[in-house]
């Protein structure tokens, strides 16, 4: 297994998507345990009191304005770097899901959702792992999720987008690591963050015969504010911030690439395998005998 050699000093992190969640809850431990911060959003607006205090914290964390779903987020790297800010640690966190069965999905949406989940990711990861491959070190952290193992009804596009993470960080995992840069996939279940609030319901109809069904009450759950998830935001931040830093939960699993979060995960994980190991089951013979004859 490959050994990754974390510098004896502070990190500098890039998070997107810091305003509230995942985001806000990892990026206060990173500056409680003094690291240096550059903390992103959108909408600086939404959590002015944090914006504030990153950058009055004093050794050169900051808050800046960033739209993963930009095509020229890649400068904003660029720019970072060029101005001293060498980035160690790149946490693609910002996303939200929208809901609606596949058939009523609209093109415009599925296409929103993954400029959201895999382009802007994409894009940064792109820009930052030049300048993480000069220094011999670097950690891409993607914040994925149960959906793109096990998708629930209604989460297609969700699902579709998350999976399409998790294949690419699967990939890149593997071509980076001999340049000493760490790929984590933190797959997590459901938690006490915003998520709902930033629920999204599929503009089209809700056709009659679907009225009813698995997906609809999704819908109904995760628009209504009433889905009462499992997990603690922080306890997960806080293991996952160990698992990037080697200590706690982490020491001695520093090469590790998956890291799944949340009680509900356990059982998701385990669905998977059933799935894949039935399939074998079922279709195994049929599997090993579709080969070229020997001549």
């Amino acid at each position: 297994m490959t050994t990754f050699a974390k510098p004896n000093r502070p990190l500098t992190w890039l998070i997107t998507g810091t305003s509230s969640g995942f985001g806000e809850s990892l990026a206060r431990l990173v500056l409680a345990n003094g690291h240096k911060l550059i903390a992103t959003s959108r909408n600086l607006s939404r959590n002015p009191d944090f914006v504030a205090e990153v950058n009055a914290h004093g050794n050169g964390s900051k808050w800046l304005k960033l739209d993963v779903d930009n095509q020229n987020s890649d400068k904003f790297i660029e720019s970072l770097e060029e101005s001293g800010d060498k980035i160690d640690v790149l946490v693609n966190n910002a996303g939200y899901s929208i809901y609606g069965p596949m058939e009523t999905l609209t093109e415009e949406e599925l296409r929103a959702q993954m400029d959201t989940l895999y382009f802007g990711p994409v894009r940064l990861i792109r820009a930052v792992l030049p300048h993480m491959r000069k220094r011999k070190y670097g950690v891409i952290v993607n914040i994925s999720s149960g959906a793109g193992l096990e998708g629930r009804d209604s989460m297609g596009g969700y699902a579709g987008a998350k999976a399409a993470l998790d294949g690419m960080s699967k990939v890149l995992a593997k071509e980076v690591a001999p340049f000493g840069i760490r790929t984590l996939t933190v797959t997590l279940g459901t938690f006490n963050t915003s998520f709902g609030d930033a629920t999204r319901v599929g503009k089209t109809p809700l056709p009659d015969v679907y009225k009813g069904s698995v997906a609809d009450q999704m819908i109904q759950i995760m628009s209504s504010g009433t889905f009462k998830p499992n997990g603690d935001k922080d306890k997960a931040m806080k293991a996952l911030y160990e698992v990037v830093i080697g200590e706690g939960v982490g020491k001695g699993h520093e090469a590790e690439s998956l890291l799944p979060l949340g009680q509900d995960m356990t059982v998701r994980v385990k669905t998977v395998q059933e799935y894949l190991g039935h399939a074998l089951e079922v279709f195994g013979d049929v599997c090993n005998n579709v080969s070229l004859e020997k001549k």
